[in-house]
């Protein structure tokens, strides 16, 4: 089956039994979340979402690459006045299953609505969990670094002796800084947390992320020419942000309605690509600044 830069109506669990054992480099995806996207994905009741989910998993864990790794977003939702832990669950499972829970990645939503509820505040992040079949893995952390901020200006003018030094830390933690090392430096790592503004404008579909959301784990965990796998596609936010930056995508939905909208919106993409300007979203290699894009925040 060539399945390479295509999208695929069905069900994830059934279609990817095609596909060849480890020939996978990252799997991106959002699924739907308990109790929601009814009309669509069934609405999957928190108390049975890790046994729907978890036949997928097989089949992810099966044709990921031992170097490839899972990004999962997801997020609990609040039953009967506490949040359910359904995703905590599922964690646990996977980790049964054979995978690493490796890493906990959160999207701050930075234009998040405003509202008020008697016993909660907004929800402003959502988790992006990180798992992986091996211990080593493939990322370029290079690639994803952040301008080191105006703080260092001031804070690197006169170093002390102690800032020349490995300082160990005062509670007795084991951690400790050379301060001096960041001595002329423009760009340093990131944190885990990521800054970036939810997508506002209508995509046809009931949960839209940034594309600049899958771009930077594709930019983390992927080389140009890798392969990456959205199984629960949507609108092919995913498969967009694989195509801009030169990796080869699959895209899988059980809705026609939605693959008819990712085709569209790829064919759009490509175009402005051959044309040499890309009309979605210009990015930056930062996770502190949103989309330059001004559609792309409120």
């Amino acid at each position: 089956m060539d399945f390479m830069n295509t999208l695929i109506p069905g069900d994830c669990e059934d279609i990817i039994k095609q596909f060849p054992d480890n020939s996978i480099d990252l799997i991106f995806t959002s699924p739907p979340y308990a109790d929601q996207r009814q009309k669509t994905y069934g609405g999957i009741s928190p108390d049975k979402y890790s046994e729907w989910f978890l036949p997928k998993a097989e089949q992810f864990l099966r044709v990921l690459k031992p170097t490839g790794t899972f990004v999962l977003n997801i997020k609990e939702r609040v039953v009967n006045g506490e949040r359910h832990t359904y995703v905590l669950e599922l964690i646990l499972k996977m980790r049964e299953q054979g995978w690493l829970w490796t890493e906990e990645f959160i999207w701050h939503k930075k234009n998040s609505y405003p509202g008020k509820w008697p016993n909660r505040f907004r929800d402003n992040w959502e988790r992006l969990i990180q798992f992986n079949k091996e211990k080593r893995f493939k990322m370029n952390q290079e690639a994803v670094m952040v301008p080191i901020g105006e703080w260092a200006k001031e804070r690197l003018a006169n170093l002390s002796d102690t800032d020349k030094i490995r300082d160990e830390s005062k509670a007795g933690s084991g951690f400790g800084k050379n301060v001096s090392h960041w001595l002329g430096r423009d760009l340093v790592y990131p944190t885990n947390v990521l800054h970036m503004a939810t997508e506002c404008f209508n995509r046809q579909h009931s949960a839209t992320f940034p594309v600049a959301l899958p771009m930077w784990f594709i930019k983390l965990f992927t080389d140009r020419g890798d392969s990456v796998l959205d199984p629960f596609a949507g609108s092919g936010t995913t498969a967009l942000a694989t195509i801009q930056a030169g990796r080869n995508y699959v895209g899988i939905d059980i809705s026609e309605e939605y693959i008819e909208v990712a085709r569209r919106r790829i064919a759009q993409t490509q175009i402005s690509l051959l044309d040499g300007f890309d009309s979605e979203t210009t990015y930056v290699n930062s996770n502190q600044q949103a989309p330059v894009n001004e559609k792309a925040a409120l």
